[in-house]
């Protein structure tokens, strides 16, 4: 199988890891010791989501990822990355990860523009996204970043270092309209309050985004999120970007997740909106040209009924990530 065929291209990133000089400086170090030994799984998987990122960079333009994965967990997935390539693995690791912010970004992208004009996005545990950083599509957009309080302090204060690098090229600029950054956890019942008081207007249309959140979550939890967003369908247009995951993705041993949904299909609309589209990776909309064997994990689980929870060939169980677009409308919701 070649590179290709499985989302690699020959770039020198694959075969040697080049860590920037701004990983080194004293600043950046601590902080990135700080995370990893006091921040527990949840707050460290926005580094290892950084890592995917900063390593896929032939397919993912994010010029801060390296900063803000730090040092240990670029290491970490670049090793993972080196062992699969030595196995010549039909999946890559990273390749879901990659697929991931592809799709959300051409999402975003996509509802924006069916605004017609100003819009707002609400990143549900934002970690170190910084695509208020890279996304030319948010220029007339307010963007709204929640999450844990040490989380954006800690993201703040490494993209402050890059501005006070001499490499020119790494200096922030925001590209969104305005970045709010909002200290709250959603697990809690005051993080809608304290997004309004941060500018979020309710009225506004409004894309939601919850990019590898939910499955973190309580099912209590997660579906106070998901019908705290519904209900926002009957104030203004509503764009819920998000993924799930199924029952067995969340069942295998030492797993940390814990929602789940077979159906987020039906389940979004039984909370209120009114268009739901669902895509699993590798379909024509989540694919990106990195998913191209026939026989990775990912279109062989496409070939089987959803419904199917094991694997008919050798017995594993068919973890499958669900990627979401649900909307709704004032109208429609009112009727």
């Amino acid at each position: 199988m070649s590179d290709h065929q499985n989302g690699l291209q020959e770039d020198p990133q694959w075969l040697e890891l080049k860590l920037p000089h701004l990983l080194f400086t004293d600043t950046v170090q601590g902080l990135h010791a700080t995370i990893q030994s006091e921040w527990d799984s949840l707050r460290r998987s926005a580094c290892q989501t950084a890592a995917g990122r900063a390593l896929w960079k032939h397919v993912i333009h994010d010029p801060f990822a390296d900063l803000l994965a730090g040092e240990t967990c670029l290491k970490s997935f670049h090793e993972k990355i080196k062992n699969d390539r030595l196995k010549n693995a039909r999946e890559t690791s990273g390749v879901i990860l990659a697929v991931r912010t592809l799709w959300f970004d051409s999402k975003i992208e996509a509802a924006l523009s069916s605004f017609n004009g100003e819009g707002q996005v609400v990143l549900l545990g934002a970690g170190m996204d910084a695509r208020a950083y890279r996304l030319s599509c948010l220029k007339e957009s307010d963007v709204f970043e929640v999450d844990f309080p040490e989380v954006l302090e800690v993201k703040t204060t490494l993209l402050k270092a890059a501005t006070e690098t001499i490499d020119g090229h790494l200096h922030p600029i925001i590209t969104a309209k305005s970045l709010n950054r909002v200290a709250a956890d959603i697990r809690n019942n005051d993080w809608l309050e304290k997004l309004q008081k941060s500018g979020f207007v309710p009225e506004k249309n409004t894309v939601w985004v919850l990019e590898g959140i939910l499955y973190y979550l309580s099912h209590s939890h997660a579906m106070q999120v998901l019908s705290i967003i519904a209900d926002k369908c009957a104030l203004a247009r509503t764009v819920l970007l998000a993924d799930f995951m199924n029952k067995p993705s969340t069942t295998l041993s030492n797993s940390i997740f814990h929602f789940y949904s077979d159906w987020p299909d039906h389940l979004l609309p039984s909370l209120g909106f009114s268009h739901v589209k669902l895509s699993q990776l590798g379909d024509p909309d989540a694919h990106f040209g990195l998913m191209n064997d026939p026989l990775n994990l990912f279109n062989k689980l496409r070939s089987l009924p959803r419904s199917v929870q094991t694997h008919p060939d050798d017995g594993t169980p068919c973890c499958r990530l669900y990627l979401v677009e649900a909307s709704g409308l004032p109208s429609q919701s009112n009727q």
